[in-house]
């Protein structure tokens, strides 16, 4: 077993700055460079529902520090509308586009969605179409029952595919724990029990913390995603407090 410390990324999904919080960041720069004085990480969620240009992708990179990493979620055209088949081109547009994030380029999120049964061969085929265009860190948010089944996690395994633990979980209690691969683990806190809204208590992020410190995983992300009140930014400053600043 290797004695390197875990790495923690801990970050929200966007990087709006709540008003209240706003004392956390220095007061001069845009928003993004502002949140990654704080953050080593952020998922970007805007791409689910839009492209971006290249040259946005690269202006971000070239906002944040070297070791800071963005999260990407993969657009619903592919997830969503297509249901993951003959999706080739459209994955093609989307990593030709994301790539300009270089080596910031953090994890690719691919979320599907409640209704979407797990489908072996349809999986197979979307999971090697994605490994031709993209070797790097993935994870998949998985909301319906069958997605937990051993067929479907064995399946994320071979493609070294995440599986997110999410919160609350979605489909089956095992969404709220780490599945698939086990290379590194991707959390997404969506708030509980009103979602996008709710604050996570202290009691709850000391919880975590001790799980992640035990964990014997080499990387592991946090998404804070209840954005509504402003919550996922105290909650992720208080996440990252608990944590090491030797493992940030």
């Amino acid at each position: 077993m290797s004695n390197t410390p875990p790495t923690f990324r801990i970050g929200t999904a966007g990087w709006t700055l709540p008003k209240q919080h706003a004392a956390a960041f220095p007061p001069e720069g845009s928003h993004l460079e502002r949140y990654a004085s704080a953050f080593n990480c952020v998922e970007i969620n805007s791409s689910f529902y839009r492209s971006h240009m290249r040259k946005t992708w690269e202006r971000w990179a070239g906002s944040t520090p070297h070791n800071f990493q963005f999260a990407v979620k993969m657009p619903k055209s592919i997830t969503h509308a297509a249901k993951l088949v003959n999706c080739g081109a459209l994955l093609q547009t989307f990593f030709d586009e994301i790539h300009g994030l270089g080596e910031r380029l953090g994890p690719v999120l691919v979320q599907l969605p409640p209704k979407l049964a797990f489908d072996s061969g349809i999986a197979h085929e979307f999971f090697t179409t994605l490994r031709e265009l993209h070797s790097d860190l993935t994870a998949c948010e998985a909301r319906h029952a069958s997605w937990f089944a051993p067929e479907a996690d064995r399946l994320l395994r071979d493609f070294k595919v995440a599986r997110a633990a999410a919160d609350p979980p979605k489909g089956s209690q095992l969404a709220a724990t780490p599945g698939g691969w086990q290379g590194f683990h991707y959390y997404r806190l969506h708030g509980t029990p009103r979602t996008y809204y709710s604050d996570y208590s202290s009691a709850s992020q000391s919880t975590l913390a001790t799980t992640l410190q035990k964990s014997s995983t080499a990387q592991t992300w946090v998404i804070f995603d209840n954005t509504a009140l402003g919550h996922a930014t105290a909650n992720a400053l208080s996440l990252a407090n608990l944590l090491s600043p030797s493992q940030q």
